[in-house]
């Protein structure tokens, strides 16, 4: 049996943000990126491909380890896409295939537009860009009025809302276990900077089309085949009929590398292997 190598945690200071990073493995540099997920959430993929390369993750700006100067600062796709370029700069072993969930696809595809020498690959897997969508409007109200809802106190209803517009289903028992009650300190803070700093930011970045066109960095937007109807299929079929694209059905739903770690890092591979 393979064994993963242990991942090393580090900490870099940048005069705007300290950002934490974990790195595993050796070999060709993967970055797996999330927003608001962080280092752990990507643990059991990065422990798998780290037995032939070396994998990078990260604390996102404002979340977990990665302390921001200024607090307040709003968190946007340029500024994450600047940091994982600092990072990838920082090891001095790019370019670099980059694998972003969710608002880490967005923080991915804005890497791209600013440092396309940087990435060879990029696995947008997800990404929320409701501004691609023709009901745009209603869906950036909803957004504003979750996070209306998160900063009235009302978490479990912030979070109804979040999933109804998202078109996930969790059963009531299961959404209160996760948001209800005593909540643990760090998590809060992490939702509360993501839902007053960091949502409507992500979803409501634009990408540039014309220079994702152009790129040379490969593009793969990954769609969960069990996400069917959900708002980041739509979004993320959107993208990729915008760019000319067809999309790659991952295994799972939108957390595909979390409920199937090990058939996601084999399909994953089988995809950049074919590139």
């Amino acid at each position: 049996m393979t064994v993963s190598p242990a991942a090393v945690a580090h900490t870099v200071d940048f005069p705007d943000v300290s950002l934490y990073y974990e790195v595993r493995g050796d070999g060709p540099l993967i970055v797996l990126a999330g927003a608001p997920m962080a280092a752990a959430d990507f643990a059991p993929l990065a422990d798998l491909l780290a037995t032939d390369h070396t994998v990078l993750t990260l604390d996102p700006r404002g979340h977990g380890g990665s302390a921001l100067t200024d607090p307040h600062r709003d968190s946007t796709p340029e500024l994450r896409g600047e940091d994982l370029a600092r990072l990838i700069e920082h090891l001095g072993i790019g370019p670099a295939v980059v694998v972003g969930s969710s608002g880490g696809a967005v923080s991915a595809l804005a890497l791209v537009e600013a440092h396309p020498d940087l990435v060879t690959t990029v696995v947008a897997h997800e990404p929320p860009l409701i501004e691609l969508l023709d009901d745009r409007a209603e869906l950036r109200a909803g957004t504003e009025d979750m996070i209306a809802t998160y900063g009235s106190g009302d978490v479990l209803g912030a979070f109804r809302k979040f999933l109804a517009q998202a078109n996930i289903h969790l059963p009531e028992p299961v959404l209160v276990q996760m948001f209800g009650g005593d909540r643990d300190p760090a998590q809060a803070a992490s939702e509360r900077y993501w839902f007053d700093h960091e949502l409507l930011g992500t979803v409501g970045w634009r990408p540039d089309l014309d220079t994702l066109r152009t790129s040379a960095t490969r593009i793969i937007i990954g769609i969960g085949a069990d996400s069917a109807g959900q708002l980041c299929d739509r979004s993320s079929r959107a993208l990729a009929a915008a760019l000319g694209l067809t999309p790659t059905l991952f295994p799972g739903d939108h957390t595909g590398f979390i409920g199937d770690t090990s058939a996601f890092a084999t399909y994953l591979r089988g995809v950049l292997r074919a590139g």
